[in-house]
């Protein structure tokens, strides 16, 4: 009589399942510490800003070259508005839920001031047909538009956790935060900005749904937004001739699907791995925007597409580390500023992604901390550091940190510490 053995594969089943279930369980472990949010958002970040550098110092080499007669011009200012928005960001990261919530009406009474100087003539500049920037002088001169997306997500915060108990009546979340965020998106359709403004209005309905608005209410904010966005659409000729562009966009290639069409050109031409960092052929004139609003295209070009992938995901990170702050707290300012942070952030990745691969009409608007210029720079560095000092805030994370740093002290102290003689010791050196 024959005796049936253990077959090979009966054996490796059990330790497969149990080399999954490690796997599991040390992902879960990774996940469950206290600074797993801040070292997320760090870590995605820090990446992004690199990334970012280095393709705007690819994409407007040629710009530069021709414009400065230096191929790295622009890419100095941004490195200055770096070391500029670092700083800003490092001191966000420090701060307290308590003076973020000091700041919000001053930074929204800021933000609005300097968006009426956009109309005074002298003050206000004319940009690629929008008035949206102020100069004071020389090379300095800001968007306010870009401020004020940060200002009126800390004022919406606030002004949310003030109300906290008031938040089942619909007049309480519309009121008074739907005229004041109105006032600010129509001053910057004023200024002939429809891009910023509706990235504001889905900054808007992203608030209110955080906040738990009834289905309803929610959907017919949205039946609003659009209405709007489609009735400024319709009163600009240069608007419907972008959505029909988007609609067929190979109808017109040499004129007002130009760039649209070099941006797909960059894309296909990329194939897997890019044509190498530097050897974009499409910034030699060919794409407008190329380091600001088409970066996006540069990148495909360059990296391919395991790099524009790994740009995807790294926005993915992002947006979870901002939603995992913001379901971790306790705190209604922190979980709804977290939140409507988020959603600013990846409401004007998605426009601007969108616009450039073809799944939305272009409407100009930079990616988030990839694109050139300081003015949507700063904002997004300082709301990136709120996001830190959120993850600060998260069960255990304080204690996680103080021990973070004793080994350091511990270290230090080490070095000169009492002997059994009441004599200091010393280490060799």
């Amino acid at each position: 009589m024959t005796t049936i053995t253990d077959r090979p594969d009966d054996k490796a089943a059990p330790s497969s399942a149990a080399t999954e279930r490690r796997w599991l369980t040390a992902v879960k472990d990774v996940l469950d510490r206290p600074l797993t949010s801040y070292h997320i958002l760090l870590g995605a970040t820090g990446l992004l800003l690199v990334l970012g550098l280095m393709m705007v110092a690819s994409a407007s080499s040629v710009l530069s070259l021709s414009t400065y007669g230096n191929p790295y011009t622009i890419t100095y200012r941004q490195l200055i508005w770096v070391g500029v928005g670092l700083p800003m960001a490092y001191v966000a990261s420090r701060m307290t839920p308590r003076h973020f919530r000091m700041l919000s009406y001053v930074a929204l009474l800021g933000s609005v001031f300097l968006l009426v100087l956009t109309y005074v003539p002298g003050l206000g500049k004319n940009v690629n047909g929008n008035t949206n920037w102020v100069t004071f002088g020389g090379p300095l001169q800001l968007q306010p538009s870009e401020f004020a997306k940060l200002a009126l997500v800390m004022w919406c915060a606030d002004l949310y956790a003030r109300k906290q108990k008031l938040l089942t009546q619909w007049k309480h979340l519309l009121v008074p935060m739907v005229p004041v965020c109105g006032l600010v998106i129509a001053l910057i359709i004023g200024q002939h900005d429809l891009g910023t403004s509706l990235v504001l209005m889905a900054v808007m309905v992203g608030m209110i749904w955080v906040v738990g608005a009834p289905t309803r209410l929610f959907v017919g904010m949205l039946a609003v937004v659009g209405t709007i966005g489609g009735f400024f659409v319709s009163q600009e000729s240069y608007r419907m001739a972008r959505v029909a562009q988007f609609m067929d966009p190979f109808a017109d290639p040499s004129g007002v699907g130009w760039q649209a069409y070099h941006a797909f050109y960059a894309l296909s031409t990329g194939g897997w791995w890019g044509v190498g960092i530097g050897n974009s052929r499409q910034k030699w004139g060919n794409l407008p925007e190329a380091h600001t609003d088409f970066i996006f295209a540069v990148i495909g070009e360059e990296l391919g597409l395991i790099g524009s992938l790994t740009v995807l995901a790294l926005f993915l990170t992002l947006a979870y580390a901002g939603v995992r702050i913001a379901t971790r707290t306790t705190e209604p300012f922190i979980r709804y500023a977290a939140a409507g942070i988020t959603v600013w952030i990846m409401a004007q990745t998605l426009v601007n992604l969108g616009a450039v691969i073809g799944l939305l009409p272009i409407v100009g608007i930079p990616l988030p901390l990839l694109s050139y210029g300081g003015s949507a720079l700063l904002p997004t560095l300082i709301a990136i550091g709120m996001l830190l000092s959120f993850a600060k805030a998260e069960p255990g994370a304080q204690a996680a940190l103080k021990e973070h740093r004793r080994p350091l002290f511990g270290w230090m102290s080490s070095w000169r510490t009492p002997g059994p003689s009441g004599r200091e010791n010393t280490r060799e050196r």
